[in-house]
């Protein structure tokens, strides 16, 4: 079927918006990456595997992505219940509660990993109360953990609030009326509709969290082989003046995160995919 003649005008022209596009990529996006790939490209195979899998360099790959893969889960859960109860319910306050949700895309990274390494320290408002019981929070892995999951936050929260707009709530009326509990309406009437959102915002806040350096050095201890992060190591090389041992190291952190988002992407497009063959199983001939 022909797309009306409006429907086509709503941009200038298609090939001009396409160009617009197009260059504005290749400066953003394209040409800072060619350009570290051509600066990686200054170290033979074997340097760039000594220098990329080095003791310290797989130590740090280990901190920052197993931190940013459980900041993102933890934020998928407490996610969810922030947007359903923002969504769904009216109550005093809920004004705020919604503005505090931006509040880590307003605060600046570093002014968070102070606040975060004062409250967790062990003498700190909430790390005094920890430290009895064995939880050291301030200069750990936990720490970074932490500061990852309130960067993230935010990602998660306004991804999945849409959606659940849309819910109506007729849609779990009709479910409990069939004889349904609250765990079988939320895993097979809710879940298939927010997955989709849910794994954006997954996606979102792992890319925030693998890129977050400010609000991290404050509060990790930056111990190498212990706390010490990705970012950390390169910008370390960097004040040493090894730019290439310091892009070799981002070159590795590219090709790991671009393999994670193309894994999500992958189960975002099957998800979408297996979800419209199970409607179109059920549509009448």
């Amino acid at each position: 079927m022909p797309v009306p003649h409006y429907r086509q005008q709503l941009l200038p022209g298609f090939r001009l918006a396409l160009g617009c596009a197009l260059v504005y990529l290749s400066l953003i996006v394209v040409l800072p990456l060619t350009g570290l790939a051509i600066k990686a490209s200054q170290l033979s195979l074997a340097e760039f595997w000594q220098t990329a899998s080095g003791e310290r360099a797989l130590a740090s790959y280990r901190v920052t992505f197993g931190a940013s893969l459980l900041a993102a889960t933890i934020n998928c859960f407490f996610g969810l219940i922030v947007a359903w109860i923002l969504v769904r319910y009216s109550f005093p306050g809920k004004r705020l509660i919604d503005a505090l949700v931006d509040l880590p895309f307003a605060l600046p990274t570093a002014v968070a990993g102070i606040t975060l390494a004062t409250l967790y320290a062990e003498n700190g408002w909430i790390g005094r109360y920890l430290e009895p019981l064995g939880l050291k929070v301030a200069f750990t892995p936990l720490g970074i953990v932490v500061a990852l999951t309130f960067v993230s936050l935010p990602f998660v929260v306004r991804t999945l609030q849409p959606v659940l707009e849309d819910i109506e709530p007729e849609v779990e009326e009709a479910a409990a009326s069939l004889g349904a509990s609250r765990f079988q309406t939320f895993v097979r009437v809710l879940l298939p509709t927010i997955l989709p959102a849910l794994l954006t915002g997954f996606t979102l806040a792992l890319s925030r969290s693998v890129g977050e350096y400010g609000s991290v050095i404050f509060i990790a201890g930056n111990m190498p082989l212990i706390s010490e992060i990705t970012p950390l190591l390169i910008i370390s090389k960097l004040e040493q003046y090894d730019v290439v041992g310091a892009t070799a190291l981002a070159t590795v952190m590219l090709a790991i995160s671009f393999v994670l988002l193309l894994a999500v992407n992958a189960l975002q497009w099957w998800t979408a995919h297996r979800d419209g063959r199970d409607g179109a199983g059920t549509g009448q001939p």
